[in-house]
């Protein structure tokens, strides 16, 4: 039993005592606090790419909504989303954006890096295209088809091949950036091609929207390509506050598209590049998970919104292509400590 240092007399002076103590803690407290946001704001880095679904970051960077938490957050932006793991795993970045099957893979592969937050899930704006001499997926058999190795892109293709009874031996893999694939499907080059938004509009929208069609999209697997934010577990032990801290902001951006899409819309523009139109347009092809939803994610359940069972496929995928030789536990794969918290206030 731990014994006080010293002992007070029972005469209402320890109470006197504690009315002076307070103020004076409360004081000291306040003081802390304040010494901190005056060092200045936390940097943090985070790498992503340029895709709708991320939508609710580039308004808070935009608008620097993090700064009310005492953050400084800064989107370092990758052109192929394959680099973000290592760039992650390096401390090049604090953490990123990623899709969940990469998550898998990089667990499988003994990096410890964990989902602390689902973003979004891909609801159509990841698409395989093809040009009108292609009708189904079965016709994709002995035609070069472009596509993004190891990426969303690589996931959702061989999931399409699977359903349909086929491997990557069927056809003709052609490696290239989903940004690249525009050009080489109008070019002539590439019959079929995988990419996600802007790039699918882009091509969608050639020839007067009836040169190409979508085959296949995330819409056949809804959840299946669900995107993460991703934090190594030496940085979740080291910097809770700073995670929480980007998450409440991430949230306020969720608030502020709902509140003011329009303005909302010329922020994601600028950052994408496209107008404020195609921003409306392309949001249909995505679903940002409200905060009520999030817990879901976490949970055992067959619905593939879940990271148990879309865990197993995507595992069972990656398994199959020689990508990893054993598929990891999903608790591995996550840290639900960040929005089980918030959920719960």
């Amino acid at each position: 039993m731990r014994s006080p240092s010293f002992s007070l007399p029972a005469d209402g002076t320890s109470s006197l005592l504690s009315r002076l103590f307070k103020p004076a803690l409360g004081l000291a407290l306040s003081l802390a606090a304040a010494s901190s946001f005056a060092a200045g704001p936390t940097p943090m880095k985070l790498g992503t790419v340029v895709w709708i679904g991320y939508g609710p970051f580039y308004v808070a960077e935009a608008l620097d909504l993090y700064k009310k938490y005492n953050l400084k957050v800064s989107l370092q932006v990758f052109n192929d989303p394959a680099l973000i793991p290592s760039a992650i795993a390096s401390g090049a970045v604090d953490g990123g954006h990623l899709t969940y099957d990469q998550v898998v893979g990089q667990v499988a592969s003994g990096n410890a890096q964990k989902v602390v937050m689902p973003i979004d899930y891909s609801n159509g704006g990841d698409a395989i295209v093809a040009d009108s001499s292609i009708k189904t997926v079965k016709d994709f058999k002995g035609k070069k088809v472009g596509f993004n190795p190891l990426s969303p892109s690589d996931f959702l293709l061989s999931y399409a091949l699977k359903t349909n009874g086929m491997t990557d031996k069927d056809i003709v893999p052609v490696s290239m950036t989903p940004e690249a694939v525009p050009a080489a499907m109008a070019s002539g080059q590439l019959p079929v091609g995988v990419t996600y938004e802007p790039s699918l509009s882009q091509i969608l929208g050639q020839g007067g929207g009836k040169k190409f069609k979508v085959v296949f999209s995330s819409k056949n697997a809804p959840g299946l390509i669900a995107d993460v934010m991703v934090f190594d577990d030496k940085v979740i032990k080291a910097k809770p506050a700073e995670i929480t801290g980007i998450i409440k902001a991430y949230l306020d951006g969720v608030a502020y598209m709902k509140a003011k899409p329009d303005e909302s819309a010329k922020i994601i523009g600028k950052f994408m590049g496209v107008s404020a139109k195609e921003v409306k347009e392309q949001l249909s092809g995505v679903y940002n998970i409200p905060l009520a939803e999030m817990p879901k994610a976490f949970m055992k359940a067959k619905e593939t919104t879940s990271y148990y069972a879309s865990g197993e496929i995507i595992g069972e995928l990656l398994k199959a292509k020689g990508q990893i030789k054993a598929i990891p536990a999903a608790e591995a794969t996550f840290d639900a400590q960040f929005v089980t918290a918030l959920t719960k206030k």
